[in-house]
């Protein structure tokens, strides 16, 4: 089962650092803009973290040539996804949600940084039953929806 509440302690830290990212540059400005501006305020808090973290996906146990990147992976745990977009879409989640199941990674973070005020959604994997919980900690979608 996930450890939610260590995870939500990972998760005030860099919310701490988007919210201050959003409030210096403001709003509707460029995503790599954003991003940059992070990896200081990650950095300048002492929060560890690796910028657009590369895997490869396993099939059946073989890794495929395929590769992806997260924007950042934060406290070895937390995946953070940027976005700089009129409105966050089910492929910016669904984006997020697979970058944790495939590295089985217990915590996520999507951002939005182009509204007024930066929108954050949290979520958690539950990688034994392959369930994703919302920030509420209740069920948000199984591996079978």
């Amino acid at each position: 089962m996930v450890d939610v509440e260590t995870l939500k302690k990972h998760v005030f830290d860099i919310v701490g650092a988007l919210h201050a990212v959003h409030d210096e540059l403001g709003a509707g400005i460029n995503e790599y803009c954003y991003q940059e501006a992070l990896a200081m305020e990650l950095t300048d808090k002492n929060i560890p973290f690796v910028r657009e973290k590369s895997f490869h996906p396993l099939y059946k146990g073989r890794e495929l040539k395929a590769e992806y990147r997260v924007d950042f992976l934060c406290k070895g745990d937390v995946i953070l996804e940027c976005k700089a977009v009129t409105e966050l879409l089910p492929v910016h989640r669904a984006q997020l949600f697979n970058y944790m199941r495939l590295l089985k990674m217990p915590c996520g973070i999507l951002v939005n940084f182009y509204p007024r005020y930066a929108s954050i959604e949290r979520y958690f994997y539950d990688v034994e039953n392959s369930v994703l919980l919302g920030s509420d900690v209740k069920p948000f979608m199984s591996r079978a929806s």
